[in-house]
């Protein structure tokens, strides 16, 4: 920090995704959420069956995404949900449901241009798992992003095997590394998305996962905190087991996403601390937060401890 001025260039104790995504472009860009019709490999048998035991996709697939749209009516139906807001705005297609590059390369690029032709996209934003990729899809994004903006999400959700196999990811932190490397390499802009609170992870193993993050090529960072999903494998678990689950209140959670920032490399852009679901969908724990009102908190507490994103790395 230099003068109120922190590594990332301005006041705010974070290096937060919005600053960051206003000063890249020059005008307002949103999201739109866009589902291809994918499924993941550990769903369909190829690494696991019935997916991740916390995953219901309804909780965060806007209603314009239905699978009798295409690509393009999806995309159109988005930019129109967001036109009535604002008359001057670009967007990113964000094909964000379910595992978005798990389909031959050919299929993919179809689905991807698709999304490109319309006038108002600029890029696109491809949610996926780690071990979803190979190098030659990473070569074509690579050359892709040359011409559009193009961000990889990568779900890795925790640094730990033994958590990784609890939840039934089927994939290795190994693979996590090595996606985020190939992505980095080939100046790809890619993303990493951690769940806080997964059952059996001690404070110290999550903050322990702050600094293992660090010393990777990670752009941006998404935390979210853990939610009981209705329909889940995990909801089962929680009723069967309560007391294996150690759920935050979200006091308690602002402190430790604070923890979490204080080692964590100031070069990551966050990107997110929490995620929302339907109240109708969501068992525990419930805050009754909007996103931003949470982000406030978050900053006050960042005031009230005088601390900020990156503080007690050696």
């Amino acid at each position: 920090m230099n003068n109120g001025v922190y590594y990332w260039g301005h006041e705010r104790r974070y290096n937060d995704f919005p600053t960051y995504f206003r000063n890249l472009f020059s005008e307002r860009v949103q999201k739109v959420s866009v589902d291809a019709g994918f499924t993941c490999p550990n769903r369909d048998g190829l690494k696991g069956l019935g997916g991740c035991t916390y995953c219901n996709n309804k909780t965060f697939k806007p209603t314009y995404c239905n699978l009798e749209k295409s690509v393009t009516q999806q995309v159109q139906h988005g930019i129109d949900f967001f036109a009535k807001k604002y008359k001057s705005m670009k967007f990113l297609a964000y094909f964000q449901a379910y595992t978005n590059t798990y389909a031959p390369l050919e299929e993919l690029k179809r689905l991807y241009e698709e999304a490109l032709e319309h006038p108002k996209v600029i890029g696109l934003v491809i949610s996926t798992r780690p071990d979803a990729v190979d190098e030659p899809l990473l070569d074509y994004l690579a050359d892709l992003s040359k011409q559009v903006y193009v961000m990889v999400e990568f779900g890795l959700e925790s640094h730990l095997d033994r958590t990784l196999g609890s939840i039934n990811r089927g994939h290795t932190f190994a693979e996590s590394v090595w996606a985020l490397q190939e992505t980095a390499k080939r100046e790809i802009n890619n993303g990493a998305h951690m769940i806080l609170g997964l059952p059996g992870e001690s404070h110290d193993e999550m903050m322990e996962q702050a600094r293992v993050i660090s010393q990777l090529p990670v752009k941006n960072l998404k935390l979210h905190q853990l939610q009981i999903h209705k329909g889940t494998v995990l909801e089962k678990q929680y009723r069967e087991n309560p007391e294996q689950f150690k759920l935050y209140s979200a006091e308690e959670y602002i402190d430790l996403v604070i923890d979490y920032l204080e080692l964590l490399n100031p070069a990551i852009i966050v990107e997110r601390f929490i995620s929302q679901a339907p109240p109708e969908m969501l068992i525990a724990p419930k805050w009754g937060l909007k996103n931003f009102e949470f982000v406030a908190k978050v900053e006050k507490r960042l005031a009230e401890r005088n601390t900020w994103q990156g503080r007690l790395i050696q």
